[in-house]
């Protein structure tokens, strides 16, 4: 089973960015169409670790959406494949006001 998680930094304020609503989607091989898995809200670190995990055996593409609320940005989402094989994805959002940078930690 593949399990994904993500943490969000205030990279203007210098520290995590706290209640920051959180949904996970899986997009159906067949139609294409995206299908809410669960949602959350990072918590005080700024980190959701709640999220459910995904079904692999009928599709490995993923977003993650952000409701960021930012002045420019109102939602982010980070669209990534995932490889079934793999037992984790930790998918981290950098964010500010006029920016923002996502990869794949550990």
């Amino acid at each position: 089973m593949t399990t994904v998680s993500t943490h969000v930094l205030d990279t203007s304020a210098g520290r995590p960015a706290q209640g920051i609503p959180v949904a996970l989607d899986q997009r159906d091989a067949g139609t294409g169409e995206w299908r809410e898995l669960g949602s959350s809200a990072t918590d005080a670190d700024g980190r959701c670790k709640d999220l459910p995990a995904p079904d692999t055996t009928s599709g490995v593409v993923l977003r993650l959406r952000f409701e960021t609320s930012t002045p420019f940005f109102p939602e982010v989402s980070i669209v990534f494949t995932v490889d079934p094989a793999q037992p984790h994805y930790h998918v981290p959002l950098l964010l500010n006001p006029y920016g923002y940078s996502v990869y794949r930690g550990s």
